[in-house]
């Protein structure tokens, strides 16, 4: 199982937050985080490459780690979605992949919850971490008997 984890990364909170997910779900499963293995805007730029070369960049080697995995787990957290995540989730559909959402929090600035293209994007939507973790798993586990 190659998992791709869909999640903002712009702040410490949430950089700690996608590890800490990574190495749980890295106990059964090939993780690819993009903090740790894409390409940051911020690192590219601070080593001198254009912004509009590191925009590329960054797009074409995520674009390249949605295609090579097998699942996308969603995080869902906050207000309104991750715009970067909203993309991840639809790209992901189109490929015919197969998207889990994480929503921890219940905040949404719809009164009607989030926005329909990204849940009905998710196959399931789990509400923790441990059901998430739990259901990856036992897919995975289903995954290697059918290998």
């Amino acid at each position: 199982m190659r998992i791709y984890l869909a999640a903002p990364l712009f702040n410490d909170m949430e950089r700690s937050f996608n590890t800490r997910l990574t190495a749980l779900l890295e106990s059964f499963a090939e993780v690819f985080l993009p903090q740790r293995d894409g390409k940051l805007m911020r690192d590219l730029v601070a080593e001198g490459i254009p912004l509009a070369t590191a925009r590329i960049m960054v797009f074409e080697a995520d674009l390249a780690a949605l295609k090579a995995c097998t699942h996308v787990v969603a995080v869902l957290d906050g207000r309104t979605i991750d715009e970067g995540v909203a993309f991840e989730v639809g790209y992901a559909n189109a490929l015919g992949k197969t998207c889990i959402g994480l929503k921890t929090d219940d905040r949404a600035l719809l009164p009607s919850g989030d926005n329909p293209m990204i849940l009905c994007g998710c196959q399931e939507v789990c509400m923790n971490i441990i059901e998430l973790v739990d259901r990856l798993r036992s897919r995975s586990l289903v995954h290697r008997a059918v290998s």
